[in-house]
């Protein structure tokens, strides 16, 4: 059992007419979205939109049954399969809906998502939505960012045949483009102290990552997600600009669950009496 202390901000930033990321936390059910549209005559507003409301509905009535896992992969948990799938879904939705709409035509999303089990952390990405873990002081990139300059340096990592800073924000994958889609997963323990922070590029882009780890270590979620939105929105404010900042507050092993659920029971029974 873990206690979770969260924040989430979107801002529209300085340049752009409208806001086409969108954002959905919730510490009860442990589950922490950031979809970043794209797509003319507000598509991505609505891609973005699609992807958070199709996710949030898998989670809240998929079924146990493996059986019924939209994907299932046998190294990967329960809880894994489970938010991979409702991602499956969410790209289908989006697909269908740009290929039904002609003004929809070519609309598309990131995703990035956190869903914290009893045990595990699990983070999920289609795009370039970046999910940091700061953990014992240091800040860590855990997703995998889809695009053109991120892929080639993959490819050349001592930096020949670099590519310019004009395809810094191509995507090579993306929710809805295709009518199939690959996310990148990363399962791993968490412990207490450590923050999980999820933003947009309109965030990424303009503060760096040790700046994000001074400000969500000195600062509670709340106002850590509106300094960080200040600051990027100081430095330019292009695009619009999302944050969710989760900390792990405490973690309790199996002793102390089975502790406090005594408690609880105790006092139950003295408050009847």
């Amino acid at each position: 059992m873990v206690v979770i202390e969260s924040s989430g901000i979107t801002d529209v930033g300085i340049k752009r007419a409208n806001n086409e990321d969108a954002l959905f936390l919730d510490d009860k059910m442990k589950l922490y979205l950031v979809a970043d549209g794209m797509g003319g005559h507000q598509a991505g507003e609505i891609a973005s939109h699609l992807v958070v409301e199709t996710i949030i509905d898998y989670m809240n009535n998929y079924c146990d049954r493996k059986s019924d896992f939209i994907n299932h992969d046998k190294t990967l948990s329960s809880e894994a399969n489970r938010l991979l799938s409702g991602i499956i879904l969410s790209n289908r939705k989006v697909y269908e809906a740009s290929q039904s709409n002609e003004n929809y035509r070519g609309m598309g999303s990131t995703i990035s998502a956190l869903y914290v089990s009893d045990d595990t952390l699990i983070t999920a990405n289609v795009g370039d939505s970046p999910i940091y873990l700061i953990h014992n002081g240091s800040i860590n990139l855990l997703s995998i960012p889809h695009t053109m300059v991120a892929e080639q340096a993959s490819l050349f990592p001592k930096g020949s045949a670099k590519l310019g800073d004009e395809y810094k924000h191509i995507l090579t994958r993306a929710i809805g483009i295709e009518k199939n889609v690959n996310a990148d997963i990363c399962e791993m323990h968490y412990y207490q102290g450590d923050t999980i922070v999820i933003a947009s590029d309109g965030l990424s882009d303009k503060v760096q990552p040790d700046e994000i780890m001074d400000i969500v270590t000195n600062e509670e979620p709340d106002k850590a997600c509106a300094s960080l939105v200040n600051m990027a929105n100081d430095r330019g404010g292009d695009d619009n600009i999302t944050s969710i900042v989760v900390k792990v507050k405490k973690v309790l092993n199996k002793k102390q669950r089975i502790k406090g659920l005594l408690s609880k029971l105790a006092n139950t029974f003295i408050k009847k009496d």
